[in-house]
């Protein structure tokens, strides 16, 4: 005979689980891609990463250099709190360093695209792939990829050019790069700049307006002269500056006049188009949708392909959308697209810090900006959960059971009792109580419901009727 009087069931601690469990271990039987191989002859990772380590290596150095004498206590990094060096901590590093102002200057900005040294207001600190440079050649690779993607920052564009002409090149330069991909081999320029016209001409016409002449009961009026349209500037230089800005941060060669992609070059190209075909390839067409559509898409996908997800859907946008997106997303009543869209944000890496920092202060959002701010600065994700507060941590348990109850199974649920902070049943249901989820009355009647132990359960629907009533 069972007892009736609810027992003081101990909770067996295990580490809290991350919410993007919940959709795996609801997966639905699914026919899986094979995982797409890159082209014949590129290097394995770790020897891509051995030539991302060499390109970024003076960046590293000068990274290294910030680390240990611009710490909490020492002097601004910068003069402006735009993260542009100050002309006394770059006379310091050169001095340090054996450079020239001009070289460390130029390793810092590197440093910043890469990832490796964060600006914050006059302070720098480590990025988090400068503390995994040495043990995680994926850090590495995504550090250089982070700089290939700005490599329109890396050398400064010719002058006497229209901001609009500059842009409609760094628009089209990544058909470009596919062109020369697919060329495996140096393409003269010549070809290149072909192929560069052909597209700033088609950016062109897809932004012409037809002018579809008076309307009827509107009287004609003489054509007068236009105006004058933008100078049609020769694309030459422009292509030499894109050309040279790539080759600078390791992506081709450039000279003789002819073009190649390096290896790195080759490979990133790559990269970007499998992660367009994967999108393509999507069932939920998730490249085209909406924050909340796309992580629902994502829902029911194993860990790494929804990141394959993200980072297609992510490359489709500009990020500062897409992370605003994201975190309006999260703020949604949906505690499975809440876990999901800071997923998605991990993704982003560096560029979302500002918005998740900013998200500190709603309570929904705090415990999941507190443990992707901790990740962000290199704590190991199995030790995140200890930069949150008791409270903090039952609201987040509560919201990840909630997301349980509403897309996972019984069995599930079962399971996330047992990575509860607290000690006991009573300590649980009693910090439960008081932490004022707006779920918590779905939550303990959906964990009464599926508890095999009656005295547990009629315990917690007792602590559900309390809250309900607001006993």
């Amino acid at each position: 005979m069972t007892s009736r009087i609810p027992r003081d069931s101990r909770l067996r601690l295990v580490r809290p689980r991350p919410l993007a469990a919940a959709p795996a271990a609801i997966e639905q039987r699914r026919v899986r891609r094979p995982a797409p191989r890159p082209p014949e002859g590129t290097p394995a990772p770790a020897e891509l990463a051995g030539m991302a380590r060499s390109v970024l290596a003076a960046a590293a150095r000068v990274a290294r250099w910030a680390d240990r004498a611009l710490g909490p206590g020492g002097d601004s990094a910068t003069a402006d709190g735009k993260a542009t060096l100050s002309d006394a901590t770059a006379r310091r590093a050169a001095d340090a360093l054996g450079l020239t102002v001009d070289q460390v200057c130029a390793d810092w900005d590197t440093a910043r695209l890469a990832g490796l040294i964060e600006v914050h207001g006059d302070s720098a600190r480590p990025g988090w792939r400068l503390r995994a440079w040495d043990r995680d050649d994926g850090a590495v690779l995504r550090g250089w990829v982070a700089l290939c993607d700005a490599w329109s920052l890396a050398c400064p564009e010719p002058e006497d050019y229209e901001p609009a002409a500059v842009a409609e090149v760094v628009t089209a330069m990544p058909q470009v790069l596919s062109f020369l991909q697919l060329s495996a081999g140096p393409v003269p320029v010549p070809q290149l700049l072909d192929l560069l016209e052909q597209r700033v001409t088609e950016l062109r016409t897809e932004r012409c307006e037809v002018d579809y002449g008076p309307r009827p009961d509107t009287p004609a009026v003489a054509p007068g002269p236009r105006p004058a349209p933008a100078v049609d500037a020769p694309l030459r230089p422009l292509l030499d500056w894109a050309l040279r800005a790539l080759a600078s941060v390791g992506a081709l060669t450039y000279g003789d006049g002819q073009a190649t992609l390096t290896p790195l070059g080759s490979w990133a190209v790559w990269v970007k188009l499998e992660q367009i075909c994967v999108a393509a390839q999507s069932p939920a067409g998730n490249i085209e949708q909406g924050a909340e559509d796309m992580l629902r898409g994502c829902a029911r996908l194993r860990p790494a392909a929804a990141r394959a997800e993200y980072r297609a859907w992510l490359a489709a946008r500009p990020v500062g959308s897409a992370v605003t997106e994201l975190i309006a997303a999260a703020r949604g009543e949906d505690a499975l697209l809440r876990g999901l869209a800071f997923e998605a944000l991990r993704v982003v890496g560096a560029p979302a810090e500002p918005e998740v920092r900013a998200a500190l202060d709603e309570p929904t959002l705090r415990p999941y900006a507190l443990l992707w701010l901790a990740e962000h600065d290199g704590m190991d994700p199995e030790d995140a959960h200890e930069v949150l507060t008791r409270k903090e941590a039952t609201w987040l348990w509560v919201d990840t059971a909630a997301a349980v109850a509403d897309h996972g199974e019984a069995p599930l649920l079962l399971r996330h009792l047992e990575t509860a902070v607290q000690p006991t049943v009573p300590a649980l249901l009693d910090e439960v109580r008081a932490v004022g989820h707006p779920r918590t009355v779905q939550v303990l009647v959906a964990l009464a419901a599926a508890h095999p132990d009656p005295a547990f359960a009629k315990a917690v629907r007792r602590a559900a009727f309390q809250v309900h009533t607001g006993g």
